[in-house]
């Protein structure tokens, strides 16, 4: 499958931002003046990306002042794909536990994310293919983003990955800590410490169970958005250190 380029746009920083089609899936291509470039691939939240474009563009910039290229897609139910009626029960069943303060069980959990790993993780690495293949982009390759089980299962099956950097913030089946085991690749995981829709604890001992002989968890104070500037630079040079 190859990339179908869209749309294209010079920022001020001299960063290109090129829109895409993979297939049926859209995305965002960044890149550098200097080129061929390393890649970073940035996992976005599944809100769309229309409506995490800001953060996510913040990101791609900085990324891109570091010497890096930046590719996202929008993940599946998400942003202008199709519905995902399966996916919109699990998440309605996830709000009304928490609405009425009971526990989120493991079936809610296991609902919510695993059909979206089992999704997720072969598009990305179709994406992979198609953007390795674009003279602009050169190894090595690095992940970063959201729902942690996606970037779990990723450093796992995709041996072009060389190392991650993990946004612990969202549930975690019970199934992703064996698959957790079998990480090798060196990590950097972000956690707020106070994230409101986020168990700590399994957070914790998900950091715990990851098999990388390198691997740093980078706590801070404070609710799910309000991770610190300073957090963003320690992720850049992490990158720095294991993709230059």
């Amino acid at each position: 499958m190859a990339i179908h380029f869209t749309s294209e746009q010079r920022l001020e920083d001299g960063v290109l931002e090129r829109e895409f089609t993979l297939g049926e899936i859209p995305g965002i291509l960044w890149t550098p003046a200097s080129a061929p470039a390393p890649l970073i691939l940035l996992s976005p939240p599944p809100l769309g990306l229309r409506k995490t474009y800001p953060r996510l563009v913040a990101r791609a910039r900085h990324s891109a002042a570091d010497g890096f290229a930046t590719a996202t897609i929008e993940l599946p139910g998400s942003g202008d794909r199709p519905r995902w009626p399966a996916a919109e029960q699990a998440l309605a069943d996830l709000r009304r536990a928490m609405e009425a303060d009971e526990p989120v069980n493991d079936e809610i959990i296991d609902a919510l994310i695993l059909p979206l790993v089992d999704k997720a993780v072969p598009e990305w690495q179709a994406a992979l293919d198609a953007l390795l293949a674009l003279p602009e982009i050169g190894g090595p390759v690095g992940y970063s983003g959201g729902v942690i089980s996606i970037g779990t299962r990723l450093a796992v099956v995709e041996p072009r990955i060389s190392a991650a950097v993990l946004f612990a913030g969202s549930f975690v089946p019970r199934a992703m800590f064996g698959e957790a085991r079998q990480v090798t690749i060196p990590l950097h995981v972000l956690l707020q410490w106070d994230d409101e829709g986020n168990d700590r604890q399994a957070a914790l001992d998900l950091f715990d169970a990851f098999g990388s002989k390198e691997k740093t968890l980078h706590a801070n104070m404070g609710g799910h958005t309000g991770v610190p500037q300073h957090a963003g630079e320690a992720a850049a040079q992490f990158f720095t250190r294991h993709l230059k």
